[in-house]
């Protein structure tokens, strides 16, 4: 399925149900207004819940570039059972939270590792359709007095949940946990945990 968003609008006014609507001045919420053909949604989001998209599909309509891996020292995924178990990912943004990287910037490492996640979990699955997350282990590159670790990893949970529905089989159990370091200095580090449906 190819999806084509002909136009993207900010709006500003105050948050309201509305699905969907023929015109941007009939859009709600400080969001984005998005036309998909004739009619505009609040966000990307509600188009998504509007159609019948795969994972897969809501990945590439996001830009997500899906690469062949060559094997390595270890695998970045191991597969038991109707388990697929990821390696730590770790992210190309590199520094300290608390000690000079933000939590925006956190948060933008954090999805790359997801983006690297994904990337690995399609080398061995050949897709990310007949999946279920089950659970996130993020780990924060930070200083002792940084505590919002919980709040960096949010970056990768909602990259996940963008693609496989946040009550859907993108609702998952997580860890977020701070560390002294983690190799190569990266700001975050994330391991998965998927289930192959059926």
């Amino acid at each position: 399925m190819l999806l084509v968003l002909t136009h993207v609008r900010p709006r500003n006014r105050t948050p309201k149900r509305c699905l969907p609507r023929k015109s941007p001045e009939q859009t709600c919420g400080e969001e984005v207004a998005v036309q998909l053909g004739n009619v505009w949604f609040r966000s990307f989001s509600e188009v998504v819940g509007e159609l019948t998209v795969s994972p897969q599909e809501k990945a590439l309509a996001l830009n997500i570039k899906f690469t062949k891996q060559e094997p390595g020292y270890l695998a970045m995924v191991a597969k038991s059972g109707n388990l697929l178990f990821t390696s730590g990912h770790i992210s190309d943004i590199k520094g300290k939270l608390g000690g000079g990287v933000t939590v925006e910037q956190g948060q933008a490492a954090a999805r790359e590792c997801a983006v690297k996640i994904l990337n690995s979990i399609w080398n061995a699955h050949g897709t990310l359709d007949g999946l279920r997350v089950l659970k996130l282990l993020g780990c924060v590159n930070s200083t002792l007095e940084f505590h919002e670790q919980h709040l960096v990893i949010n970056g990768c949970s909602d990259l996940l949940h963008e693609i496989f529905g946040k009550t859907g089989d993108g609702y998952h159990a997580r860890s977020a946990l701070g560390f002294a370091q983690i190799p190569t200095n990266s700001a975050v580090e994330v391991e998965a945990i998927f289930e192959i449906k059926g």
